[in-house]
């Protein structure tokens, strides 16, 4: 019998995950590499493995991931969202304690654009009277 794999997809900023999760042994896997070697701070680690502390089930999925654009910060949040979605796929159930936490509404903060006349989104260049 064929291993039953969930696809979802999660977004933060700019970056962009596609996330599989299928039962086995709780390993990460991100870009085809494992999570400790992908990601040095200890935090970004942390961020990902949320949603499944939520539930109870850390050590009952392997998850595997690609993840493309923004930063490592922002790369792990959108893993995070990617993962929180595919378990809510699994089970239906799940939605209440990953909303409660936080994990299911898609954080749509992002860089705001340079406008012209100022040296960047809202800051301006040095007033001088003279």
């Amino acid at each position: 019998m064929p291993t039953q794999r969930t696809y979802s997809t999660g977004r933060r900023k700019t970056a962009v995950a596609r996330v599989w999760i299928s039962p086995g042994s709780g390993s990460f896997t991100i870009n085809n590499r494992e999570d400790d070697h992908y990601f040095a701070r200890a935090t970004s680690r942390m961020v990902i493995r949320q949603p499944l502390e939520e539930l109870d089930v850390v050590g009952e999925y392997d998850v595997f991931c690609s993840v493309r654009g923004g930063g490592m910060s922002s790369q792990a949040g959108a893993i995070r969202h990617g993962i929180t979605r595919a378990l809510m796929k699994i089970d239906a159930d799940n939605r209440p304690k990953l909303k409660a936490a936080g994990y299911v509404t898609r954080d749509d903060r992002k860089k705001e654009r340079k406008k012209p006349g100022l040296k960047g989104a809202r800051a301006r260049f040095q007033f001088s009277k003279r």
